[in-house]
């Protein structure tokens, strides 16, 4: 299982996406756009994954 946490990227947020590689991508993609105003590429979100 995949999981990406904002606090682990400079975000003082307690958002934390949780599932499958694509689904933990997209919601968390989508969090960091909305919330943070931040558009982070698909690659950009799957080299995270890839660093844990």
């Amino acid at each position: 299982m995949a999981k990406l946490r904002c606090s682990d990227y400079g975000y003082e947020c307690s958002f934390i996406a949780e599932g499958d590689g694509t689904k933990v991508i997209e919601e968390f993609g989508k969090h960091t756009a909305e919330e943070h105003g931040i558009e982070y590429s698909k690659e950009a979100l799957m080299q995270f994954l890839m660093r844990q």
